[in-house]
């Protein structure tokens, strides 16, 4: 005799992610992921202290050329922090956040920040 499978239907499989008792306005995120700011409410003089987006849902894409070796360190220093620190992240996390720290640095050192002496030295 044949057995029949009972499999999930599309309506189950492509269901909303979020209430419907919630905001409508508000736009789906899986409940998993919790949100980060991208900045945070804390200041060091008087730049706000940037921080990535973190885990979360990103609506942007951005492409980013770079050669072999730049790919291969930015590997080189993913494997280095899950080796010797433990976190594993991977290359879209660690670009994220040196784009957050770079642009902390220009915003709290202006002209005197590593991102505009190293543009200025290749000028």
């Amino acid at each position: 005799m044949a057995r029949r499978v009972s499999l999930p239907t599309a309506d189950d499989l492509f269901r909303p992610t979020v209430d419907g008792s919630a905001d409508d306005a508000a736009p789906a995120r899986p409940r998993a992921v919790q949100a980060v700011p991208e900045t945070a409410a804390a200041t060091t003089g008087d730049a706000p202290s940037r921080r990535p987006s973190g885990r979360v849902r990103h609506d942007e894409k951005m492409t980013v050329y770079v050669t072999a070796d730049e790919l291969l360190d930015l590997e080189h220093a993913r494997l280095d922090l899950r080796r010797h620190h433990g976190l594993a992240v991977d290359r879209g996390r660690l670009v994220r956040e040196a784009i957050a720290l770079a642009l902390a640095d220009l915003e709290e050192n202006g002209a005197q920040s590593a991102i505009v002496q190293r543009l200025v030295d290749d000028a």
